[in-house]
């Protein structure tokens, strides 16, 4: 047994309201610039829905991930080597700018300085690859919503899957949201088709980085990525793809889709796995059989051997005590709630995912019966509208009773916490139908409704001693290159405040240490300019108060 550390996240789909906050704060912080216009390291799905970029998991059509061959080995679903060398200046299992979006802004100007006429003018959309106008066809967030219409859902490829009929009538047809970032896997792809070997799994947390310095832009990381969450910046030549906002979390900070989450469905912790099982669980021969292979990859971090074999691995005991009170591990594997994406991609993903619950209660209720009752609630789940079958194929290889095991202990958890919050003596038996005891269920209950901030993220910090140095540090990040987010003139609280910083985040805790020090940012032998909109009020340049004695 190996132990390694990995940061993992969960999302709750039954918080998510989609409003896409997570989406622009990631872009602000991470993709604001040139190059990067189409990226999104973030983005919010609704399904059903053909996903960013189209019909992005349809592997039959862009060789993403990995497959089983016939002697029980995992290849690369894109080919080998030789068949990468031989296609390596033309990629064409790549998706083009169509299938992203090409992106555009508006020509605001027309609206300022077009000469009097007779309509009013417009801003009309004009491309922000080449310049000319052009007409807005897709987009990341085009089919926003739009679950039940006819000219989205055929193209589903997890509903082609299925042979269960959905309807497509909009009104009639369910929908949830369903956010995505990368997913740091266990087992990933793009690391092993990248030639150069820029892409890199972090040993110390499992963060998958790209190596700006030897990336060579062949482009392999994004067709062999099944998520496709590696983008091509075509200013730069250089691949990138979201790094779990590292420069916060080595602080002990939330990512900024997390921190910025405003259904707060988002949890983060350490979770410890035994690297000597990946290759075995990821070559299973069942697809199936995947999503229990991945839990048994997963270790206790309470148990003795454990704990003695991260101690052997450098794993400082402040880690293990992280992981011990990780939210992760709870629901993935106490509770069993949480369910990787796409574990048939055999990459083993490290974000999962708390299937949505709400349309269940809701069919309830609408036809009059007692949508909380937990009689009800295990009788509908066989009569979604959006069957079980359309979550597996999301979350379980296909595997239905998977799906049905974690919806019943939520549909229980919801009816055994209805008859406390109103007063009732809590019915004992509810939980044992689900194989829980009235604590954990409890336990269950308080982490997915009520959690609070410090319940939610247990994030440790890099380095006890040096971690205040990594708030400012820019030689630590991997996008530090002319133009991208590691190079700033000045620090995110104006332009006295500190050194530069890796990436545009204003975020006040990050500074907390620096900015209640008693040095000041702007004195005699550190003259500076102010910010009055951002100035953190130490120190002042000359000139920018009256002299007291002059006013006497």
């Amino acid at each position: 047994m190996r132990v390694m550390a990995q940061l993992a996240m969960v999302m709750n789909l039954d918080k998510c309201i989609g409003c896409h906050t997570c989406s622009v704060t990631c872009k602000q912080a991470w993709t604001n610039r040139s190059g990067t216009e189409y990226v999104w390291f973030n983005n919010v799905e609704t399904r059903p829905g053909q996903g960013y970029p189209r019909t992005y998991e349809d592997q039959e059509k862009w060789n993403g991930g990995w497959v089983r061959d016939k002697n029980g080995r995992l290849r690369l679903r894109d080919g080998g080597r030789l068949k990468k060398l031989s296609r390596i200046f033309a990629n064409p299992k790549m998706p083009s700018i169509q299938d992203y979006y090409e992106p555009w802004t508006y020509d605001y100007e027309n609206l300022t300085q077009a000469p009097l006429g007779e309509h009013m003018p417009v801003a009309a959309p004009r491309s922000l690859i080449s310049g000319e106008p052009m007409k807005v066809e897709w987009s990341a967030n085009w089919d926003d919503d739009l679950a039940g219409s006819p000219e989205i859902v055929p193209d589903d490829p997890i509903l082609k899957k299925i042979s269960t009929e959905v309807k497509l009538q909009l009104e009639d047809t369910f929908m949830f949201y369903l956010p995505r970032i990368c997913e740091h896997c266990l087992n990933p792809s793009c690391v092993a088709s990248c030639p150069s070997g820029a892409m890199y799994k972090r040993s110390e947390d499992g963060i998958v980085l790209v190596d700006q310095d030897k990336c060579r832009g062949w482009r392999m990381c994004v067709s062999g990525c099944p998520y496709k969450k590696v983008y091509f910046n075509h200013k730069t030549g250089k691949a990138e793809k979201c790094t779990f906002c590292y420069p916060r979390v080595e602080v002990g900070l939330p990512t900024v889709c997390a921190e910025t989450c405003v259904g707060r469905l988002r949890y983060i912790g350490l979770i410890f796995y035994d690297v000597d099982k990946v290759l075995a669980a990821a070559t299973v021969p069942d697809d199936k059989d995947l999503y229990e292979a991945q839990l048994d990859v997963l270790l206790d971090p309470n148990d003795p051997e454990v704990m003695e074999g991260a101690r052997v691995e450098g794993i400082s005991d402040e880690w293990i005590e992280a992981a011990q009170k990780s939210p992760i591990h709870a629901l993935i594997k106490d509770y069993r709630v949480a369910l990787p994406l796409h574990p048939e991609f055999r990459t083993m993903p490290m974000v999962w995912y708390v299937p949505p619950l709400s349309p269940v209660v809701d069919a309830v209720s609408r036809d009059g019966h007692d949508g909380e009752d937990v009689g009800n609630l295990f009788g509908a789940l066989d009569s979604l509208r959006i069957p079980i079958e359309y979550l597996a194929g999301l979350f379980s290889a296909g595997d239905t009773d998977v799906i049905d095991g974690v919806l019943r202990r939520l549909a229980a958890m919801r009816s055994y916490m209805r008859d406390i919050n109103l007063g009732r003596e809590p019915q004992p038996h509810i939980p044992e139908a689900v194989g829980m005891t009235e604590e954990s269920m409890y336990e269950m209950y308080r982490l997915l409704a009520l959690a609070k901030y410090d319940e939610r993220y247990i994030i440790p910090t890099a380095y006890a001693v040096d971690g205040h140095k990594l708030e400012e540090s820019a030689t630590e990040c991997s996008l530090d290159f002319d133009g991208g987010p590691g190079m700033h003139e000045s620090g995110p609280f104006g332009e006295a405040s500190g050194g530069p910083v890796p990436v545009a985040v204003e975020t006040f805790h990050a500074l907390r240490e620096r900015q209640t020090t008693g040095e000041m940012s702007a004195n005699s032998t550190n003259p500076s300019r102010v910010n009055l909109l951002n100035w953190d009020g130490k120190g002042s340049p000359s000139g920018l108060f009256p002299d007291r004695g002059e006013n006497q």
